[in-house]
């Protein structure tokens, strides 16, 4: 909830940080160089916000799989959440956006080993289940983001910027990782797989202790094949066993964060170039923002019913159809309207994919191959902000739903063709 908080806020205040004069070339500093490749103003902030993830994900995430998946989560959490209010105190673009990229990092490793971790806790039959409960609760937070800024960034509270004050509320999120830190336990696959057996068995015997108690009795165990080797190798990932996955679900990020970023992260820009002032576009965007639950927890109806990756294409073809209608649009019913179906389909969308790709790996890289994967949306992500600027301001928001229709149309063609079947199978089933 608190990394969605951090993340999602950025369309919210960055309207509000250009105001106060923070992103002009003098108080940018060195990063004002991003000009050189179009990223001017607040651009660079979300720039930075994604560059951060993607070195977050795709450098750190292999920590998960030598030291564990509890420590490095937790510490992330701590190294964000610091980072962000740091960020929220500075008076200069440049130290702006160093701090947002510091902050990205820990977001971007945080979500890789948060989906490792879970796929690697829950039984196969309700892992959807458990993706859309945990998606539902950290979307419900982005509700949160949007009042709190409609409320406090247009005013001063205690001689702060309201937009300084709502990112400073997401350091609440430090006392509630503590209390994580105790009663969270290890994940017992990646503990069985560095030889501490025992500790394994105590987690598991934890876990069975308290199902006997609320249910009365087990499961019957499945039966699963050994790991092959205990360390796994980023070069195992272009292997000929995993190539095809790998290379598949690259593409796949790089097209379908153009469609859930390149709407959710621009909400009040895009509304205000279908003519709605800023106030209301704060106002609009959090009406739209208080689908963002909605989504995941819709998907718990379907989510261990309907094959992974063909709840994954049906939400990205609907999520097409409402940008369109979306762009199209001129009552503000209706661009509201369009504006809370796409975001309902994008973040159910969203939640079947985190599911899906944590499923595709062994134990041994699961984290550094979510981390390799889904890298390339952060990276794609930073670029594609230029994209919905650039489209923005040459042809309008229609622009920007054709954009978004090709990449979601490769994202549908790459799942499609490629994405192996998930459902219900144990992961050792899936991964070896």
């Amino acid at each position: 909830m608190f990394e969605f908080y951090d993340v999602f806020v950025t369309g919210y205040i960055v309207p509000a940080m250009s105001g106060s004069g923070l992103f002009t070339a003098p108080s940018l500093g060195v990063f004002a160089v991003l000009g050189s490749i179009s990223v001017s103003g607040g651009g660079s902030f979300v720039f930075c916000l994604f560059i951060g993830l993607w070195i977050g994900a795709l450098a750190f995430a292999p920590l998960a799989d030598i030291f564990g998946r509890k420590t490095v989560f937790l510490g992330s959490i701590f190294w964000y959440l610091v980072c962000s209010a740091i960020m929220a105190l500075q008076h200069s673009g440049e130290a702006l956006n160093f701090w947002r990229f510091a902050a990205g990092l820990g977001f971007g490793l945080e979500l890789v080993v948060m989906d490792a971790y879970l796929a690697e806790l829950v039984p196969a039959a309700m892992r959807g289940r458990a993706f859309a409960l945990n998606q539902t609760i950290t979307f419900a937070i982005v509700p949160v983001v949007a009042l709190l800024s409609w409320i406090l960034v247009p005013y001063k509270i205690a001689g702060l910027d309201g937009w300084r004050v709502v990112i400073l509320l997401g350091s609440l999120g430090l006392p509630v990782a503590v209390w994580l830190a105790f009663i969270l336990p290890e994940s017992p696959r990646w503990l069985a797989l560095q030889g501490r057996v025992r500790e394994a068995e105590d987690v598991m015997a934890a876990l069975e202790r308290r199902v006997v108690r609320e249910h009365g009795a087990l499961a019957e165990p499945v039966a699963v094949p050994p790991e092959r080797s205990v360390r796994g190798h980023l070069s195992e990932l272009v292997s000929p066993r995993y190539m095809e996955r790998t290379l598949m679900l690259s593409i796949f990020n790089i097209g379908q964060v153009v469609g859930f970023y390149g709407f959710a992260a621009w909400v009040p820009t895009l509304l205000m170039a279908r003519g709605v002032t800023f106030t209301h576009s704060l106002e609009y965007s959090t009406i739209i923002a208080l689908a963002d639950p909605a989504g995941p927890l819709l998907t718990m109806l379907i989510a261990d019913k309907v094959e992974r990756k063909i709840q994954i294409v049906l939400e990205l073809c609907l999520m097409a159809m409402f940008m369109t209608g979306f762009a199209f649009s001129t009552r503000p019913l209706a661009v509201v309207s369009f504006g809370v179906l796409f975001t309902i389909a994008a973040n159910a969308m969203s939640n079947s994919f985190h599911a899906y790709q944590a499923e595709l790996y062994p134990t041994r890289m699961r984290a550094r191959a979510i981390g390799f994967v889904y890298s390339w949306s952060r990276l794609s992500a930073a670029f594609a902000g230029l994209a919905v600027g650039y489209f923005l301001h040459n042809g309008g928001v229609p622009a920007i739903a054709v954009f978004v229709g090709v990449a979601i149309a490769i994202a549908v063609i790459i799942i499609s063709a490629f994405g192996p079947r998930t459902l219900a199978r144990a992961l050792e089933a899936v991964s070896y």
